[in-house]
């Protein structure tokens, strides 16, 4: 086997793949030799990080002896599990080359489609997202889900793509300096970057059975996307000025209130129906004191907006160690 020099601090990496990684004991051994081979044949630097998730068999003591004999490795162990969008910011984070690459590393993504990605970006393109257009998952529990999914996201994010679960992507590195990830939001990322004028584009890619592990995905995080969906669409359209939300139910509340009082008024007035004949009053008064509600936390979320942007960052993980981190790389 060829010898590889370890990158130096100071070298520049043009390709960074980080792949999160979860009890994925079995699959580790043969899924880097298919990255050490793809990269062997791209001809360029790069680095390969894995970010350990709390794993709870040997996946970490695997990444030590993988690290120990392949230079480009790099292995960050959280200390817990954070979930997979905590994982892959851990990976963008310490990620140095031009190019950054996420994938699984379950063996269903192929390493040998990485060449075919660089090749899109090539042609101009910031992000190119993988589409399993022959996806070896169960057709009811995983695809069908997965489809209907897709769809609500495009139309939502107004970015038209066949596969935003697929986790092998390209993105150039400026598109990813600004992402901040929450929640199940890694999927969304090429929509965060069209709407910082990133080209996004897709190219089918290869996606392999599972042949050994577990499964990670279940309807827990079909619930989770759903909710990130509702996230998306605010903050698509109100994320700088949340008051315009708040400010617009606020009035929606003080119009039904005021309804109501004339409604009220127009009853006594013209038709002498005491107040306590009717819930309308009630009525007026309780909204009112909602549109009054809605209006004060729209202030509150302005303000807690401008704390966002003006506050120093914040890592959304903790690491336990790193393996194979020069002193000025740490």
């Amino acid at each position: 086997m060829e010898t590889l020099e370890k990158p130096s601090s100071s070298e520049v990496i043009e390709i960074s793949l980080f792949l999160p990684v979860l009890d994925e004991e079995e699959n580790l051994r043969p899924m880097h030799a298919k990255i050490a081979s793809a990269l062997d044949s791209l001809g360029k630097t790069a680095e390969v990080i894995y970010v350990e998730d709390g794993s709870t068999d040997r996946s970490l003591d695997i990444l030590r002896e993988i690290a120990a004999a392949d230079p480009r490795v790099r292995v960050i162990s959280l200390r817990r599990n954070y979930g997979q969008t905590a994982a892959m910011s851990a990976g963008i984070d310490a990620a140095r080359g031009d190019i950054l690459i996420p994938m699984d590393a379950d063996l269903q993504n192929d390493p040998a489609d990485i060449k075919r990605l660089l090749e899109k970006l090539d042609e101009g393109y910031d992000v190119v997202s993988g589409w399993r257009r022959n996806r070896q998952d169960k057709l009811v529990s995983r695809k069908i889900p997965s489809m209907i999914a897709n769809k609500i996201i495009s139309w939502i994010g107004d970015v038209h793509l066949h596969d935003y679960g697929c986790s092998l992507k390209a993105y150039r590195r400026d598109v990813l300096k600004d992402v901040k990830l929450y929640g199940e939001m890694h999927r969304f990322i090429p929509i965060y970057a069209s709407w910082a004028g990133a080209r996004v584009t897709e190219i089918p890619v290869d996606h392999h059975a599972r042949t050994a592990g577990k499964s990670k995905y279940g309807i827990s995080r079909t619930i989770k996307v759903i909710f990130d969906l509702i996230t998306i669409k605010f903050m698509a359209r109100y994320h700088t000025k949340p008051l315009y939300v708040f400010g617009g139910f606020g009035m929606l509340a003080f119009f039904i209130s005021m309804i109501a009082a004339v409604w009220a008024l127009v009853l006594k007035l013209g038709y002498d129906v005491s107040f306590i004949l009717t819930p309308l009053p009630i009525i007026a008064i309780v909204m009112l004191a909602i549109s009054v509600q809605f209006f004060l936390m729209g202030l509150l979320a302005e303000l807690l907006v401008r704390t966002y942007h003006e506050s120093q960052d914040k890592a959304i993980y903790a690491v336990r160690e790193k393996i194979g981190f020069g002193i000025g790389d740490a």
